[in-house]
């Protein structure tokens, strides 16, 4: 059943799942976790006053992620451990580079145009179901905008 995941005033509902509870000890206990590269499946990692994507092959949790506030898991997410330090230096190399491809979206100056990229982005990854099933209080912090925003990106 989802229950209300809510840090402070400034941060908005998250819904969460049984299953992502285990998803956020793991994340808070300090350990680095990588995506799993083999399937379709990804997390948005809810910080204090943003969120960060962490897509196949990223890596999460550790120092990365020390202040994380809460998650939202796409698809039927798998967390694996890396089994060498050249593995996890090349996992954080990957969340670089979606953090990279999210700031290229909030770097336009409209935010309807941020709320439509990051959804198009998101459906090239995902089935729509999927992209359907994120909350848009996730995107919203993913690109800077309100959830109004991306509910009228949706509309679109």
């Amino acid at each position: 059943m989802p229950q209300t995941y809510r840090d402070d005033v400034a941060n908005p509902p998250v819904k969460q799942h049984s299953d992502t509870d285990i998803v956020l000890e793991k994340i808070n206990s300090g350990k680095l976790w990588v995506v799993n590269s083999r399937r379709r499946n990804g997390i948005v990692v809810y910080k204090k006053f943003h969120a960060e994507f962490a897509g196949p092959g990223a890596a999460v949790g550790g120092a990365l992620d020390d202040n994380c506030q809460g998650v939202a898991p796409l698809g039927k997410l798998s967390l694996v451990e890396p089994k060498s330090y050249e593995e996890q230096q090349k996992a954080i190399r990957i969340r670089l580079q979606w953090v990279r491809l999210t700031q290229n979206f909030t770097d336009k100056p409209i935010p309807v145009e941020r709320a439509q990229m990051i959804l198009e982005q998101f459906k090239t990854y995902f089935d729509q179901s999927i992209v359907d099933s994120v909350p848009d209080e996730a995107f919203s912090m993913l690109v800077g905008v309100f959830p109004r925003t991306v509910r009228q990106a949706r509309r679109r």
